[in-house]
């Protein structure tokens, strides 16, 4: 995939990038896999904003994405498609009951192509098998973290995963933040590396695209009042950040630990910020 540039006839448009549509082979999603996607606006199930600067923003159907296709399935891509909830790309398949799916897209997958799940599924682009059954060494997406789940992992663009070794009940996954993780070999994943690299290399351009996406304006903390934030008061200048930043809510940041008490700790074998410290 490669990076649309524009003609700068206007400042919004100089330096401004976008996707390259060429490898969507059809711009009209299939009707039974999409529902309305409700605005929430940053907001949780009690009216409290969670997300600050949300809002706004086109209008949107969600695509509904199989992450955990059924085992013996047996499907073609019919089609790639643009989903506009996420970084990746997805391909519409149809399997051997005539029953439609969306999976995420990977490199290399083309209109035409055969995709499987199973124990004894070749290990190429796209199928999805136990980590059992992968190959040490191989790059995979999209995996699970407890079998029958369904992929959380590694799935937005560019991105992709090692299996560098496996244990008798784990395996041992290098993700993309460099964290080595202990994953239980039942769980499933995708071969391959997630489609649409150049995602990260797209340049805005201006300020209202941010707002079609939904995105509203941030406030640094130090300009607004001290009832708004921890940064906030004083009489001009820095005079409200204090001896250590924090966050909105009055959480310690920037260098401070957040992570403690962690059930999940134990499964962590090379923290991802280890290679960070030397």
């Amino acid at each position: 995939m490669a990076i649309t540039n524009y003609n700068p006839t206007t400042p919004g448009r100089r330096g401004m990038t976008s996707q390259d549509m060429s490898a969507i082979t059809t711009r009209k999603p299939l009707k039974s896999l999409i529902v309305i996607k409700k605005k929430n606006s940053g907001r949780n199930n009690q009216g409290r904003i969670t997300n600050r600067h949300r809002g706004g923003g086109v209008r949107k159907f969600y695509r509904m994405v199989n992450f955990k296709l059924a085992e013996g399935t047996q499907a073609v891509i019919e089609q790639i498609e643009y989903d506009p909830n996420r970084s990746a790309r997805i391909a519409r398949i149809k399997d051997n009951n005539n029953k439609y799916h969306y999976i995420l897209a990977a490199q290399g997958m083309a209109v035409g192509q055969t995709v499987a799940a199973g124990q004894e599924t070749a290990i190429e682009t796209g199928n999805r098998l136990a980590l059992k059954n992968i190959p040490v060494g191989s790059v995979i997406h999209a995996i699970e973290l407890q079998p029958g789940h369904g992929a959380q992992l590694v799935r937005s663009a560019g991105n992709s995963a090692q299996l560098v070794a496996r244990d008798e009940e784990y395996a041992q996954v290098k993700l993309p933040s460099g964290e080595v993780r202990l994953i239980h070999i039942e769980c499933t994943a995708s071969i391959g590396v997630i489609g649409n690299e150049q995602h990260q290399n797209i340049k805005i351009g201006k300020a209202g695209r941010n707002r079609h996406k939904g995105i509203r304006p941030g406030v640094r903390g130090v300009v607004m009042n001290a009832a708004d934030h921890p940064h906030g008061g004083g009489d001009g200048g820095r005079h409200g950040m204090g001896k250590d930043p924090r966050t909105p809510w009055g959480q310690k940041t920037l260098g401070y630990k957040t992570r403690s008490r962690k059930t999940t700790n134990k499964f962590i074998i090379r923290s991802r910020s280890a290679g960070k410290r030397k």
